[in-house]
């Protein structure tokens, strides 16, 4: 996001350099933190510290827990399109990766799922289910009905459920957010979550992975050498982001909903042939600019690198950077992801030189 650090973290990060406290990681500050967040904004007490593992990051976080539920050559199943380096990571430690699209409307296809699920148990694989919640790329917040009737399937199906929830505090007006470990049979799964989206701290490393009661022998065998990735100052401007930092995420959302009505607006008036399904959650929309009879793009997929389709000429005509389709998977061509956690002039011009190359086709 285009946001200055929340005080707290900044001052947080400051007393630590200013006192020489640059060594290793203890205790269990960012588990508390986490704890007191979602009691606070969910209503939620079921984040334990007994419960929880500090890991690098969230995808580093999930990379691990699959090693723990699954083996070489195991499915993983992924709902598509999805944030790309849930190919990328999964695919580089040997698992089998199954996809279960979105339905058309962004949500979740149970149908679809179960189909997944049921290939693996045929194939006679151990299967995981690596669910993002809300979802990445389209914003989705999915609902307490519909993630109860996900763990019914993984416990139907003996399919462990991993759930990246890095988008949770990034909730806005309309939706309401459910951690998949407090629905019914969900805490047969394991979590993970960070402040790194929520205050912008993707380049000050920590995540925390949480277990449900019934998956606490699962988060136990997690190597203890996975906690020396995430740094001391990592942990303490995440636990700092966590405790202190409500009101300051609050102003936050409030400008990202504006952003999102702005978003929403602009496209419908300034580009034709471009659609968007209304973001619940995240700074993040994705576009579908099929309309447009550019080429898709058809390759890539997760590759955040990639530049393929609507992406490249928006780019090129544009001179406005968006995540790529393709590298999202099955059902990423011909759409692009835009990142709206921008100020309101930037994200006008943006829409503006966008549509002065659509209006140049």
């Amino acid at each position: 996001m285009d946001v200055m650090l929340a005080p707290p973290v900044r001052d947080a990060l400051v007393s630590a350099i200013d006192a020489g406290d640059t060594g290793y990681p203890a205790g269990t500050a960012l588990a508390d933190a986490v704890r007191g967040f979602a009691e606070r904004t969910w209503g939620w007490s079921g984040v334990v510290p007994e419960r929880t593992a500090v890991v690098p990051d969230v995808m580093l976080g999930a990379v691990e827990l699959l090693r723990v539920v699954s083996s070489p050559g195991d499915a993983v199943v992924v709902n598509c399109p999805v944030y790309p380096p849930f190919y990328a990571f999964v695919e580089a430690m040997d698992r089998q990766l199954i996809e279960a699209p979105l339905d058309a409307q962004a949500r979740l296809d149970l149908v679809a799922l179960e189909s997944a699920f049921q290939a693996t148990v045929e194939d006679g694989s151990v299967a995981a289910f690596l669910l993002a919640s809300p979802h990445n790329p389209a914003g989705t917040v999915h609902t307490a009905a519909e993630l109860t009737a996900v763990a019914a399937l993984a416990e139907a199906y003996g399919v462990r459920v991993i759930v990246d929830e890095i988008h949770a505090p990034l909730i806005l007006p309309g939706a309401q957010f459910t951690p998949y470990l407090r629905v019914p049979g969900g805490d047969a799964g394991m979590s993970l979550i960070s402040a790194s989206k929520g205050w912008n701290l993707a380049g000050v490393k920590a995540a925390l992975a949480i277990a449900g009661e019934a998956s606490a022998d699962d988060l136990a065998r997690l190597p203890e050498v996975v906690s020396h990735g995430p740094s001391h100052l990592g942990i303490i401007a995440h636990a700092a982001a966590f405790a202190s930092c409500d009101a300051w995420l609050a102003a936050l959302l409030r400008d990202l909903s504006s952003n999102r009505e702005q978003l929403l607006v602009g496209i419908a008036e300034l580009l034709p042939g471009v659609t968007a399904i209304r973001p619940e959650a995240t700074y993040l929309a994705w576009l579908d600019c099929t309309g447009l009879g550019l080429p898709p793009g058809s390759s890539g997929r997760g590759d955040v690198r990639s530049l393929e389709g609507p992406a490249k000429f928006f780019l090129e005509e544009a001179k406005v950077a968006l995540s790529s389709g393709p590298a999202f998977g099955t059902g990423g061509a011909g759409h692009v992801r835009l990142n709206f956690a921008c100020s309101s002039s930037v994200l006008d011009d943006a829409l503006a030189r966008m549509g002065s190359a659509i209006a140049r086709l």
